[in-house]
C-alpha cells in the first residue's frame, strides 16, 4: 500500500504522542480593513496585494499569485499543473473554473499495467509517463479573459522578475530541494542545473532564467505563449526524450471549463464550493449534512463523542468518493442525490455510539433513482469580490520532470485516475471504474476551493493543499469557526485528524487527541496512525464590523497580506 512520503507511523507512537492534546493558542491573525491575501509564501501574497493596492480585483490577484508561486514555491506552485478556481462577486454571483490537468489521447486504462496483471507504481507517480496535459496557463487566461481588470502583462511581470532576478530561499524551500536531488537526477534526460545543489541553506538565492523567459512569453502571447511555438515544442521534445505522452495536439486541444459550482446549506450559513471532477464540493455537502446532526457546539473540539461521529461520516462520504465521483463529461455523477441531507441522514442511521464501523462492512450508499503537494490562495477584494483556488503538481515537485529549454516542473497527476480499481494512489485513495484512465479525461481530485456566506454576506474563504486531506481540513476548520467559536487563526492552527474509508486508520497529528480521548476511540475500534502534519490551510474570515482577518498555515511559509 503506496503512502505519501511515508507519513504514518506504527501506532505504537501513539501514546507518547496523545500524551498531552495541544490546544489551538489563542490569537488573532492579520487583520486588514480593505484587502487581503493569504497564499503558502510570503512573496506571492506581498505580490497579491500590490496587485490589488494597483486597482487590480481579485481575479487578478488570484492570476498573479499563481504565476509567482510556479517560482517561489516549486513544490507545488505550477504552470505545468492545473488547479479549480471558485469565486464569488460582491454582487453575490458565484462561478468555478476547472482547469484541472487531462490525460493524453495516447493513455489507456492499463497503461500502469504490467504483463502479469501488477501495477506498475512508480510510473504513475515520477518520470515523464505520469504527466498530465498542464492546465494552469489556459485558466488563468481564461479567468482574465472572463473576469480581469489590470492588462495580462501586469499579472505576469512580477512573477518574471522573481524568476529572473532570484527568489531568497526560505529555510522549507532550501530543504525540499535538497530533499529531490537525487530524483532530478534519475527522472531528467537533461539535469536542470539551476536546482542542483546538495547544499542549499536558508538564505541561499535561487535563479530560474529559462522559466522566466517562458513566462515572458506567456506575458506576450497569453494562451498561445504556453500551448503553441517554443514552449510547446520544448514539452513535446521532453516527453519523447523521456518516453511520455503529451502531444502538440494534447496542448492545443487544451481547454478549461466553467462549471456551476456545489451550493448548500449548513445551518445558517451557505457554502460554495467545487463540483466534479473535484469531489471536494460534494464529499464537504456530505460531512457538514452529517454533522447537522451532531451537538457538535456542545463537543469538545476533536473530543471524543466529536470525533467518533466525524469519523465515521468521513468513512461513509469516501466510500461514495470511490464509487460515483470522477470526470463529469465522461460519466453520469447524481451529485445532487449525493448533497441531500436526508441521503447522509440515512448514511449515518447504522453509526453504533460505542463501536467504530470496520470500513470493509461500509460500501457506496444507494442513490435513489431520478475529487499531498497542492497550495491554496484565499482573496478578499476592497469590492468584497472573494476568490479560492487551489492548484497543483500532485506530489511533491510533481512528476520531478523539468522541461528542458524552459524550466518549469511538470505534473504528475496521472496517479489521480483508478490506476487498477482496487489499488489505492499515492495517497492511499482506492478509485473504481468512475475514474479510470481514458484519453481526454480529467482525473478525480480533492482540491476544495470553499466560500462560505452567512445572511447572504460574505463570510469566509478557505481552501489548504494536503491529497485526500483537503477536504477534511476544510470540514473541520468551518466546524471550528462556526461551531467551536476559533478565530481564523485558531481554526487553521489547531490539530487535525483525516479518515477515508480505506485505509481503514484514522491519521492524526501530535496532540490532536488527548490520552484518554485515543484511549477510548481504540477500545471503540478505531485505529489511530500520527501523522506528521496534516495541510496548509490559507483562511480569511470577514468580521461583523467589515474588517478581514487572515489565518495563515504555521505548518508552512504561508503568510497572509493586505491593506
Amino acid at each position: 500500500m503506496r503512502m505519501k512520503h511515508k507519513l504514518i507511523l506504527p501506532i505504537l507512537l501513539i501514546a507518547a504522542a496523545c500524551s498531552t492534546p495541544e490546544k489551538p493558542e489563542k490569537s488573532t491573525g492579520l487583520v486588514t480593513t480593505s484587502a487581503m491575501v493569504v497564499s503558502a509564501h510570503p512573496e506571492a501574497s506581498r505580490v497579491g496585494k500590490e496587485i490589488l493596492k494597483k486597482g487590480g480585483n481579485a481575479i487578478d490577484a488570484s492570476i498573479a499569485v499563481q504565476f509567482a508561486l510556479a517560482v517561489v514555491f516549486p513544490a507545488a506552485g505550477n504552470i505545468g499543473g492545473g488547479g479549480f478556481m471558485v469565486a464569488r462577486f460582491a454582487d453575490g454571483s458565484v462561478d468555478a473554473l476547472d482547469y484541472r490537468e487531462k490525460a493524453p489521447d495516447a493513455a489507456s486504462p492499463n497503461m500502469y499495467i504490467g504483463e502479469t496483471g501488477e501495477p506498475m507504481v512508480e510510473k504513475s507517480i515520477r518520470g515523464h509517463l505520469a504527466c498530465g496535459v498542464p492546465g494552469t496557463v489556459a485558466g488563468l487566461a481564461d479567468a482574465h479573459h472572463k473576469y480581469g481588470k489590470l492588462s495580462w502583462s501586469e499579472l505576469v511581470q512580477p512573477a518574471i522578475d522573481l524568476a529572473i532576478k532570484g527568489v531568497v530561499l526560505t529555510e522549507r524551500e532550501a530543504s525540499g530541494l535538497r530533499n529531490i536531488q537525487e530524483d532530478l537526477k534519475k527522472y531528467n534526460t537533461t539535469i536542470p542545473d539551476h536546482l542542483i545543489s546538495e547544499n542549499w541553506k536558508k538564505g541561499d538565492i535561487l535563479f530560474q532564467e529559462e522559466l522566466g523567459h517562458t513566462l515572458e512569453r506567456i506575458r506576450d502571447g497569453g494562451r498561445a505563449g504556453f500551448y503553441d511555438g517554443k514552449t510547446a515544442q520544448d514539452i513535446v521534445a521532453e516527453m519523447k526524450s523521456g518516453g511520455g505522452l503529451i502531444t502538440l495536439q494534447d496542448l492545443k486541444n487544451y481547454t478549461a471549463v466553467w462549471r456551476k459550482p456545489v451550493r448548500f446549506d449548513y445551518k445558517d450559513y451557505n457554502v460554495i464550493s467545487m463540483p466534479p471532477p473535484s469531489s471536494g464540493g460534494v464529499l464537504l455537502a456530505q460531512l457538514l449534512n452529517a454533522a447537522a446532526d451532531f451537538p457538535e457546539k456542545n463537543w469538545k473540539p476533536n473530543g471524543l463523542e466529536s470525533s467518533h461521529y466525524i469519523i465515521e461520516a468521513e468513512r461513509r462520504a469516501y466510500a461514495d468518493r470511490a464509487a460515483y465521483l470522477g470526470d463529469p463529461d465522461f460519466i453520469s455523477i447524481p451529485v445532487e442525490q449525493l448533497i441531500r441531507k436526508d441521503y447522509m441522514k440515512k448514511r449515518m442511521a447504522d453509526v453504533d455510539p460505542e463501536k467504530a464501523t470496520p470500513s470493509a462492512e461500509v460500501g457506496a450508499g444507494v442513490i435513489p433513482a431520478e475529487s499531498d503537494q497542492t497550495t491554496h490562495l484565499s482573496i478578499v477584494d476592497a469590492q468584497g469580490n472573494a476568490v479560492a483556488v487551489t492548484t497543483t503538481l500532485n506530489a511533491g515537485y510533481g512528476s520531478m520532470v523539468v522541461v528542458a529549454g524552459s524550466g518549469f516542473l511538470l505534473n504528475d497527476e496521472m496517479d489521480d485516475f483508478s490506476v487498477k480499481p482496487g489499488v489505492p494512489n499515492i495517497y492511499g485513495a482506492i478509485g473504481g471504474e468512475a475514474n479510470k484512465i481514458e484519453p481526454g479525461k480529467r482525473m478525480l481530485s480533492s482540491m476544495t476551493p470553499t466560500i462560505v456566506e452567512k445572511d447572504k454576506k460574505l463570510f469566509m474563504v478557505l481552501g489548504t493543499p494536503g491529497g485526500t486531506t483537503i477536504i477534511t481540513t476544510v470540514f473541520q476548520t468551518i466546524l471550528n469557526v462556526v461551531e467551536h467559536g476559533m478565530s481564523m487563526q485558531e481554526a487553521v492552527t489547531a490539530k487535525r485528524f483525516h479518515m477515508q474509508w480505506m485505509p481503514d486508520v484514522v491519521g492524526h497529528e501530535p496532540g490532536a487527541f488527548s490520552a484518554s480521548d485515543s484511549t477510548m476511540l481504540l477500545k471503540k475500534g478505531h485505529k489511530l496512525t500520527l501523522r506528521k502534519s496534516i495541510g496548509r490551510m490559507d483562511a480569511i474570515r470577514i468580521l461583523k464590523d467589515g474588517r478581514l482577518e487572515g489565518g495563515a498555515d504555521p505548518r508552512g511559509d504561508d503568510t497572509a497580506d493586505g491593506y
